[in-house]
């Protein structure tokens, strides 16, 4: 490029104006630095736009893609802007779109692509109004752009303005990425800390930081038929809800418990697997929602709201399995023991055959009791099973959504309650061609992280008026 540019951890860094005649191909005897403090990088550049793109990548881009980020910058005032683009693949371009900005985009995963723009002031002022960042590029990066977002807008320009190259992965490779998207996994305690405190810096900032969470659960008025419901609800899963109904039906525990399972009018022959058992096993309980447009969040609804449902209320997915016969118990007692709102244990990854695959256990370790609930705003969930007290749970009720249901409860118990941890497995998380976690398309994980944002959104609005009510 005619400017300086700056290699920075993982990205190339790119002095620009408006006013420069750009040019997109780096040439031999181009000025490549290094820089380690992007704060004092930040003070000193002249300019007025810093280009961000990926290091290691084939990026194709011309001077109209940096003309429309500069002209976009410029009309929205953004202090960062980032647009679509398209992959460039061995069965051509493939268009990848991104999604927009929200307040409740805070995860550190958020996709901005893999050339955005920065504008040099906002960026600047950001660091010297809100502090420093850390020296670890990818760190820094995070950091600065919570930082702007309190004071500008981050825009998204939904045009695709330059390709990426992607190159050929192995299955080997692809499985090892595949493991390592489980940022949770234990590998990345010590990063996961580091960027809750970058998080939690930026919900004080914000206004929206709770200080630790010390109410429990009332002793219930209510009478319930038994101590414990486990819910399962269930669409065309006929090859594995028979597992799951016999892993629930083998739980031993002190107390009486039934099984609620919700049938969501299913038509590949689910519906006559659970009658043939409901009709050996009086524990379970074959409920069909009048309603024929549910989807997940509905079916708990059902089940929390039925007069059969227990006093406390424990998750089983339909394509699952509980790891041991006192998974139930070990969960009833810590709540009862606790006077929690809801415990969540750990979970183990296993392939078809339960064999265990990368990463294996996931416990959520960056769970603490002081600062969890202000963590969970970053991270996109908080592991499984999943046990609830049924008098909260039918307070809150569930958002009729097939993904990220159990999130916004999560979101709205950690607002008010303390939750209890189980850090041992407790759960079998199958994964098979046919698992609707399985390789889902961009569109669809897109949507998906688009609505837990927007769940966060909310979560982060509610807790600052929580705050200024105070």
């Amino acid at each position: 490029m005619n400017s300086e540019t700056f290699k920075f951890g993982s990205f190339l860094l790119s002095a620009l104006d408006n006013r420069q005649q750009i040019s997109l191909r780096t040439k031999p005897g181009c000025r490549m630095e290094s820089t380690v403090n992007l704060f004092s990088f930040l003070q000193k550049n002249k300019k007025r736009f810093l280009l961000v793109t990926t290091a290691g990548k084939k990026i194709s881009l011309n001077e109209h893609t940096v003309r429309r980020l500069l002209a976009a910058a410029e009309d929205t005032q953004a202090g960062m802007i980032y647009s679509d683009y398209f992959s460039n693949t061995e069965n051509g371009f493939i268009p990848h779109p991104l999604i927009d900005y929200q307040p409740g985009s805070i995860r550190d995963n958020f996709h901005f692509g893999h050339v955005f723009l920065l504008r040099t002031a906002a960026a600047a002022a950001a660091f010297k109004k809100y502090g420093a960042p850390p020296g670890d590029p990818d760190l820094a990066l995070y950091d600065l752009r919570l930082k702007i977002s309190l004071d500008h807008p981050i825009f998204h320009i939904p045009e695709f303005l330059y390709s990426v190259t992607d190159k050929k992965e192995s299955a080997k490779n692809k499985s090892r990425k595949n493991a390592s998207s489980f940022i949770y996994a234990a590998a990345n305690t010590a990063r996961q800390k580091n960027l809750e405190k970058l998080a939690t810096n930026y919900l004080r900032l914000s206004g929206a930081y709770l200080t630790a969470r010390t109410k429990k659960a009332e002793i219930s008025k209510n009478i319930f038929p038994v101590r414990a419901s486990i819910v399962i609800p269930v669409l065309n899963r006929k090859r594995t809800i028979a597992d799951a109904l016999h892993s629930a039906l083998n739980q031993r525990t002190s107390f009486d418990f039934n099984i609620l399972v919700i049938d969501n009018h299913s038509t590949d022959g689910t519906t006559q697997i659970i009658q043939k058992l409901a009709g050996r096993h009086s524990q379970i309980k074959h409920l069909l929602p009048h309603r024929l447009d549910l989807s997940i969040g509905g079916c708990w609804n059902e089940a929390i709201y039925s007069p059969l449902c227990g006093r406390f209320a424990v998750q089983l997915d339909s394509d699952d399995l509980y790891s041991s016969s006192l998974t139930l118990q070990k969960l009833v007692h810590t709540l009862e023991r606790g006077k929690y709102a809801m415990v969540v244990g750990s979970y183990t990854i296993v392939d078809e055959h339960l064999r265990k695959i990368p990463p294996g256990l996931i416990d959520h370790r960056e769970w603490t009791n002081r600062n969890g609930h202000n963590n969970v705003l970053r991270v996109n969930g908080l592991g499984a099973p999943r046990a609830f007290d049924t008098q909260i749970l039918r307070r809150i009720g569930f958002p009729d959504v097939g993904y990220g249901e159990d999130y916004a409860v999560v979101l709205r118990i950690t607002r008010e309650y303390r939750i209890g941890r189980i850090y041992e497995s407790l759960y079998l998380c199958r994964r098979w061609k046919d698992n609707t976690d399985a390789s889902p398309s961009v569109e669809k994980l897109n949507h998906n992280d688009f609505y837990k944002d927007r769940l966060r959104s909310m979560e982060i609005a509610a807790r600052k008026t929580m705050n200024q009510s105070s």
